[in-house]
């Protein structure tokens, strides 16, 4: 037993320093994070440009491509550089267009992005954001003009714009790779998570659900990130610039119902099914409603899942649900955050608040768990004791001696059958009495010695019938035991005939049943039985095997006493 202590005691060590590090470096990147971007209005701007202009946004350039499929397109657009601070470093443009074009700065080739369709040659589709380096000679103060001659054979019904950036060249391709550094390793701890809970949950004896939403947020999450980011690993066509997106807003649609749902089971929240629904069926409609519009369609998902896991942490600390007055200072932590930053940042920095809540929340949930199960190794150690016990008290042995010494002087033969009967039944309860669960014929020949000393001891005859028996159930120890002797005390001696005991078994889908039937006259009842000793082992020890999936009943009929144990399913 104290091996077993200091094994548990060891391993809720490490999961309790697992928990800490975890939370560790959630709290550092978060905070990190937060220090480096507050003051960010672009994901690729956290530090300040270098580089002043002016861009003519006054043009309009959604209407560039033409009538024909095919045409070659030109748009200028006008600049004026005001300063450079670091001239040190080439100049760079950032061009975020669709379609195969070349770049001119003041009528001078910078690059190409794609191949631009030919007589005879198809559209070779370039990138969405493309950098080019100007010309030292060509960088001065001024004004210029960004050229894009080329064409765009898809997509042409989203009449999307053309927008340029002047920024040190340097810092162009600096900033994504800073940028995905954070928010690589951001992915590296919700990967861990996922896979570390998922693993917590197929290994656990309780399959809990939060265990498994946990582990699943976290894993969508870490998708989330790389599918963000994903641009700046691979160049991806224009011609499927949209296909990202949609894979993250679908991404944001199934935590926006799971962060919810975690909430719902943490907090015990009352009409789950209905607030799933509700929050299902709004979550649709944005999406019906606001087709196309990419970015928009995931404000709204997590403004819904904001708003849906505020009214839940709400209800659980007004109920002074301990986590939910924490989880409400996350909420509005996120959404300050969200409020202040840039859609990009201020999303995934919101997200992972949230997430650290729900992880304190399952630190909670946790502890009460392994303190559950403190208890019930305690409790499992006292059942033994009772267990053994109930068969060394003092009135048992004494009862049973003197019955035994009486059948040894009057039949020495049958005194001989009394004595192995009662060697094998404690040989039976000392084997099993460490054992949480033991074999359903194991519990039967206890049984059933019980039956044959106390028929020696009571000179009554008791008989022992069982039904649909399966062999490869197990069973607590000796609660059909318990059952038997409240039988043998509570029933009156028949003048003629036995005692019958009949045991029967039948499993369904979400249950499996066990019924004992004492076929006798009962005595009358000179107190209320049901909160006896007996009664008191048999619930104790379903409750250590089964926690809360199962009931019992005992109640008087008219053929004698029925008792039902009933064990569901954990589902």
């Amino acid at each position: 037993m104290q091996t077993a202590q200091r094994a548990f005691e060891m391993h809720f060590a490490i999961r309790y320093l697992f928990y800490l590090y975890l939370m560790y470096r959630f709290f550092f990147f978060t905070a990190f994070l937060l220090l480096m971007f507050t003051s960010c209005k672009q994901y690729n701007e956290y530090v300040k440009s270098d580089v002043t202009y002016y861009t003519d946004d006054d043009n309009d350039h959604h209407d560039y491509l033409g009538e024909s499929e095919d045409s070659v397109f030109k748009v200028n657009i006008e600049v004026e550089l005001f300063k450079r601070e670091n001239t040190s470093t080439p100049l760079g443009l950032q061009v975020n267009a669709f379609g195969a074009f070349d770049v001119y700065w003041d009528n001078v080739l910078v690059g190409s992005n794609g191949k631009m369709a030919k007589s005879g040659q198809a559209e070779i589709p370039g990138t969405e954001t493309t950098y080019y380096q100007i010309p030292e000679k060509l960088a001065n103060i001024g004004k210029h003009v960004v050229t894009l001659v080329g064409t765009q054979l898809e997509l042409q019904e989203v009449k999307r714009g053309i927008d340029v950036k002047l920024e040190s060249f340097l810092r162009l391709h600096r900033a994504p790779l800073i940028v995905m550094s954070y928010m690589n390793l951001m992915a590296g701890a919700f990967l861990i998570a996922s896979i570390y809970y998922f693993f917590l949950y197929i290994n656990s004896t309780r399959k809990e659900t939060t265990v498994l939403l946990f582990g699943i947020i976290c894993l969508l999450f870490f998708c989330l990130l790389i599918i963000e980011y994903v641009k700046f690993y691979i160049d991806i066509p224009y011609t499927q610039f949209y296909i990202r997106m949609k894979i993250v807003g679908w991404l944001t649609f199934a935590i926006s119902i799971l962060v919810p749902w975690y909430f719902m089971l943490q907090f015990d929240f009352e009409k789950k099914r209905l607030f799933l629904f509700l929050l299902f069926t709004s979550l649709i409609a944005i999406y019906i409603l606001n087709y196309n519009h990419y970015d928009l369609t995931a404000i709204l998902f997590s403004d819904v899942m904001w708003l849906t896991s505020m009214v839940i942490a709400s209800n659980a600390a007004a109920r002074k649900i301990k986590g939910g007055l924490i989880v409400v200072v996350g909420l509005f932590a996120s959404a300050a955050v969200n409020y202040f930053m840039f859609y990009d940042f201020g999303l995934f920095i919101a997200f992972t608040i949230i997430v650290l809540s729900m992880l304190y929340l399952h630190t909670i949930r946790t502890k009460a768990i392994e303190e559950a199960h403190n208890a019930s190794l305690l409790l499992s150690s006292r059942l033994q004791l009772e267990l053994i016990k109930k068969n060394i008290q003092p009135h048992f042995l004494r009862n049973t001696l003197t019955s035994l010494i009486d059948w040894v002087e009057e039949s020495p033969q049958q005194g001989v059958v009394f004595i192995r009967a009662l060697a094998d039944e404690f040989d039976i309860m000392n084997s099993i009495s460490e054992d949480a669960l033991i074999p359903i014929r194991q519990e039967i020949e206890l049984c059933q010695k019980h039956l044959q000393v106390m028929s020696f001891r009571k000179e009554v005859c008791y008989d022992w019938k069982e039904e649909s028996i399966d062999e490869n159930e197990n069973i607590p120890p000796a609660i059909v035991h318990t059952i038997i002797e409240n039988g043998i005390t509570h029933s009156m001696p028949p003048k003629q005939g036995c005692i019958c005991f009949c045991l029967s078994f039948t499993k369904e889908d979400s249950y499996k049943q066990y019924t004992v039937l004492t076929l006798a006259k009962n005595r009358k009842a000179k107190k209320d039985s049901s909160n006896g000793t007996g009664f008191k082992y048999i619930k104790a020890r379903l409750n250590e095997s089964y926690g809360n999936n199962w009931s019992f009943d005992s109640h008087a009929v008219e053929e004698g006493w029925l008792t039902t144990i009933k064990i569901f399913d954990k589902r």
